[in-house]
């Protein structure tokens, strides 16, 4: 479905991405971990189209994604949860999903997707007409994930999902990207709890500094001694 092959990309004169080859199958959920800075965002808003490449090249489903206009990556299927979820605080909640269906074919169907969303998050149902400011952070992440779905997006990618939410909510939200992984959408995750961000992926990409320095099996990374000692101090 994603394809990365050699990417080089920066802001300015500084390089934040070297040489990164990653890819993203059908219905799989890849996780990418590393530290802050290693340049896990900056490959997100590539994909999203708000930041250019220096070099290298980027296929979703068979085409140049690069040819394709930032505000056109929805109608293609892709959704992207930035990092502090990127919810309209001003809005209601359902003010938030309806805007999450502004691609116009989808906007026929968006009372339905609305209900689809509530069923999949009752709490959003009761604070439908509640400023989404209001809510608390593991509602907002419910919010963010629903918004996204509103689109039935083929690629779903999330930026820090766990970031700033107490550890049982952690464990809601990655039992939701399950479910939602289960549906067929292929899933990207930044993240840096890296034992919940293994623990819901087929494979994963450990970024250091602008490089891949590892990859394979999830499982096989969550194991490795090298990572252990690395991200979990064992």
């Amino acid at each position: 479905m994603l394809k990365i092959e050699n990417l080089c990309a920066g802001y300015g004169d500084m390089q934040v991405l070297f040489d990164i080859n990653l890819n993203v199958e059908q219905g799989e959920v890849v996780s990418l971990v590393g530290s802050n800075g290693a340049g896990k965002t900056t490959l997100l808003r590539i994909l999203s189209g708000f930041q250019p490449i220096k070099s290298g090249a980027i296929t979703y489903l068979g085409q140049d994604l690069m040819k394709v206009k930032a505000y056109n990556r929805a109608e293609i299927g892709i959704s992207h949860i930035p990092q502090g979820r990127g919810i309209l605080g001003t809005l209601t909640v359902k003010e938030n999903l309806i805007m999450g269906a502004y691609p116009k074919k989808y906007r026929k169907t968006v009372n339905e997707e609305i209900e689809k969303a509530y069923n999949m998050f009752p709490k959003l149902r009761e604070r439908q007409n509640q400023l989404a400011g209001s809510l608390s952070g593991g509602e907002q992440q419910m919010l963010a994930i629903a918004r996204a779905h509103m689109i039935h997006p083929k690629l779903l990618m999330l930026d820090e999902p766990s970031l700033g939410l107490a550890p049982i909510v952690v464990e809601e939200m990655f039992e939701i990207i399950t479910r939602v992984a289960k549906e067929g959408v292929s899933i990207l995750i930044v993240e840096q709890n890296l034992v919940q961000a293994l623990s819901v992926a087929t494979r994963a990409y450990v970024l250091e500094t602008g490089r891949i320095v590892m990859q394979g099996a999830a499982k096989e990374l969550l194991d490795n001694p090298e990572i252990q000692k690395a991200y979990l101090g064992i």
